[in-house]
């Protein structure tokens, strides 16, 4: 609302507006600022690279895990189409009086979401973690028949 149009132009009113101003600027930002727990998702996916291959019969989606536990490393499916891979990579216990001269291993929590196709089986899943690489397998379901076309016996009235 602009006080203005009131006729109201006194410095006390232009101040007013300015401040109804700025709670309404503020108040767009804070809406549409995303969440703590949207930015440390953004954050664990971009740091997780992944590649994807379709095999004839699966899909295959290959991620780098060097030093990780099977322990380390959550696979499941949400929302029956969604493959999720999550864990955490921890920092090793350091010698006393041991300093990073440099750090360049990622730690901390890594996420990876894919939405599978429609033809993926989520009842055949697989992983298997070997030298650092964890493989996440995925069955196709069979292609559907084709269906075979109907007769209908025509009647004499």
């Amino acid at each position: 609302m602009d006080l203005r149009i009131l006729g109201m132009d006194a410095p006390f009113f232009d101040t007013l507006q300015h401040m109804m101003d700025a709670n309404d600027h503020e108040a767009d930002k804070s809406f549409n600022a995303p969440t703590r727990t949207y930015v440390r998702d953004a954050k664990a996916m971009a740091s997780t690279p992944a590649d994807v291959k379709e095999y004839p019969s699966s899909y295959a989606f290959i991620i780098d895990m060097p030093g990780l536990k099977s322990g380390d490393i959550k696979v499941q499916v949400e929302e029956d189409n969604v493959l999720v891979i999550s864990g955490e990579r921890k920092r090793g216990e350091d010698k006393e009086g041991a300093k990073y001269v440099r750090m360049e291993r990622r730690v901390g929590k890594f996420m990876r979401k894919f939405v599978l196709p429609e033809n993926a089986n989520t009842d055949a899943i697989s992983a298997v973690c070997q030298d650092g690489v964890l493989t996440v397998c995925v069955e196709k379901l069979p292609p559907p028949e084709p269906k075979k076309p109907k007769t209908i016996e025509v009647k004499v009235a």
